[in-house]
């Protein structure tokens, strides 16, 4: 099958053969038509099997002229570097078709992309925090748009970004087209789709636990942190093997602590990528790392999916993900186009549970290496490692419900008033040889009506 029999048109089919590609990937065949007939769509498929323009085909083929400002199409993805990656695609399709683009995110000057917005567009790709903004501001209308794509969903819900999704739900058209791609079916995305979508045609291609081929996948059991800092200084010393390397971590804090710890070792070799980094420091480092000017790019799982390097020579594992999907995701960054790639997995006994779990997923058992005899195996523990002291279960020590708490304390004797209810006037007329009087506006006619 080839793209020519995808009833393409004309300034598609020449912004492809640009582009050099002769055949749709399995996803772009099997979702064309589906997406093209308007019906609610959702895609299951491997990262990297060319998503993008399974949807932008068919939305481009039959996306009209037309000089109105409000977007007809909505793009959400979880990143900002998903907002350009995918902006940068649609304009590569776009060459020939005369439609406006516009990226929106996080991190930069709301005003100037304002100001982008008023001037009209067709496309939006947008991360959902800074799209609620803008719709709030009200600078953005979105009562003409036909199409809402949600990209990499299943990252997105892992974001915490449900609740912004729901936000954003509520402010769009009733009458539209919902478009969702994901690498993988989770129970959140499935609560997505049963709320909001109508009879979505469901399309599964390239299942996520599918080992690519053409990567060597290695492991080592290895005790704790320190551990494992040892044994990755020793394989980053082959420079020329380790030439250009991606290292995950599991959360950020991780990788500050690992980009500090080899900046002392490897001065100036690495860069590292999360999701507090700002946006000109994120773009950066990616970069740098792709141009060859750092050597080692250490990042979290969030990252995974807007990453598209070419020529990583290798994929390090530094913590086994608890998701074996991640694991999918992590490794497709390196063996891209057909090319010879390596994955290492360094796991502790903690996370032996998660190994055997993406084990099952590829149906595969991962070889496992012995760890060279010069690499010291550290006995100091990080606090997370250390292990928590936990008291077993003791029948007879129960709490008492009704102690006060820490933050109790008795009043002071001038706080500790009586309530002393009708006889409270007579105590201040005792003190004051008077009745007290400010503030009761029916005095003088009690006392007139006694004289009487």
């Amino acid at each position: 099958m080839t793209f020519h029999d995808l009833n393409l048109n004309t300034p598609l089919y020449n912004a492809i053969d640009d582009l050099g590609f002769v055949a749709p990937t399995p996803i772009q065949a099997e979702a064309f038509n589906v997406v093209a007939s308007g019906r609610d769509v959702v895609g299951i498929a491997q990262t990297g099997t060319g998503k993008t323009f399974a949807y932008m085909l068919p939305i481009l083929k039959n996306l009209k002229y037309s000089q109105q400002e409000n977007p007809r199409v909505l793009i959400l993805v979880p990143t900002r570097e998903l907002v350009v990656q995918v902006v940068s695609e649609i304009e590569k399709l776009s060459k020939y078709i005369n439609n406006r683009v516009l990226g929106v995110y996080g991190g930069t000057n709301i005003n100037t992309q304002k100001q982008a917005v008023a001037q009209g567009q067709d496309i939006i790709v947008a991360t959902p925090g800074r799209l609620y903004d803008l719709a709030v501001s009200r600078v953005l209308q979105l009562k003409s748009l036909q199409k809402l794509v949600i990209d990499e969903v299943d990252i997105m819900l892992d974001l915490g970004f449900r609740h912004q999704l729901l936000n954003i739900f509520d402010i769009l058209p009733e009458r539209r087209q919902n478009i969702m791609f994901s690498a993988t079916m989770t129970k959140d995305v499935d609560e997505l789709i049963t709320d909001f979508f109508r009879n979505p045609e469901k399309i599964s291609i390239a299942v996520s636990g599918t080992p690519l081929e053409n990567i060597s996948q290695l492991s080592y059991n290895i005790p704790n942190y320190y551990s494992k800092l040892n044994l990755l200084t020793h394989l980053l010393k082959d420079k020329e093997t380790f030439h250009k390397v991606l290292i995950f971590v599991a959360y950020k804090k991780m990788a500050d602590r690992l980009f500090y710890a080899l900046e002392e070792r490897f001065n100036d070799e690495s860069c590292v990528i999360h999701s507090n980094k700002t946006q000109n420091y994120r773009l950066r480092s990616i970069e740098d790392f792709r141009a060859g000017e750092k050597r080692l790019l250490i990042a979290t799982d969030v990252m995974a999916r807007g990453l598209d390097i070419e020529n990583v020579s290798h994929v390090i594992n530094f913590d086994t993900p608890d998701y074996p999907e991640n694991y999918m995701h992590r490794i497709g960054r390196t063996g891209r186009a057909e090319q010879k790639g390596n994955a290492i997995l360094f796991s502790t006994e903690a996370e032996q549970e998660a190994k055997e779990g993406l084990e099952r997923l590829m149906n595969m058992s991962i070889e496992v290496a012995d760890i060279p005899e010069d690499v010291e195996i550290s006995k100091e523990l990080l606090p997370e490692e250390q292990p928590k002291i936990k008291e077993h279960y003791n029948p007879l020590k129960h709490g008492d419900e009704d102690a006060p708490g820490p933050a109790f304390h008795e009043k002071k004797d001038k706080n500790k008033k009586e309530n002393l209810g009708g006889s409270y006037r007579r105590e201040i007329a005792k003190k004051y040889k008077k009745p007290k009087t400010r503030g009761d506006k029916n005095y003088n006619r009690r006392n007139k009506n006694k004289k009487r």
